[in-house]
């Protein structure tokens, strides 16, 4: 895995936690769409989509097939015009979240990640095998990882959204 895949992951949580750090408790968990996310929401989802992509790398690493597996255009779930409903397991709480809670669990899990990651003694097999992945299929584990900050760039883009409608004079 090459340091751009780790400068990308510490960008795009940084700008997650840009993006939130000042927002007050109202804010954060106001749903001024109605059926979206709050902001809040939308953070407890990227902790629960790195949980879970820990999870899918461990069961793929298991697998017994070592055959080199198609790479996907994982940079297609930037592309917000295309819905993607999130699995049960990584949907968000329906509780209020306070900021800096959320800004703990982001830093919880994303060391989680990067402890797991170093375990990996030799990263090229992330490459060779894969599992199914909920919104792009069979997916090699080394874009698992690349897509954790894409999907981070991708809701940031939705926070930015979000603060647009949520009363900021609070």
């Amino acid at each position: 895995m090459s340091n751009a895949v780790y400068e990308n992951l510490y960008e795009a949580r940084n700008n997650v936690v840009k993006e939130i750090s000042s927002l007050n408790f109202t804010q954060f968990n106001d749903r001024p769409i109605l059926n979206q996310w709050s902001i809040a929401q939308v953070c407890h989802h990227l902790v629960l989509v790195e949980q879970a992509t820990i999870m899918a790398i461990e069961w793929g690493l298991k697998e017994v097939d070592n055959t080199r597996k198609t790479r996907k255009n994982v940079h297609l779930i930037l592309d917000r015009t295309k819905k993607i409903k999130a699995p049960k397991i990584v949907e968000p709480g329906v509780e209020p979240f306070e900021v800096e809670s959320i800004i703990d669990m982001l830093a919880d899990s994303r060391k989680k990640l990067l402890t797991f990651l170093s375990s990996i003694e030799d990263k090229s097999i992330l490459a060779l095998k894969s599992t199914n992945h909920p919104a792009l299929g069979e997916l090699p584990l080394d874009q698992w990882i690349e897509q954790i900050y894409l999907h981070e760039q991708r809701h940031i883009e939705q926070i930015k959204e979000i603060k647009l409608h949520v009363d900021v004079s609070q």
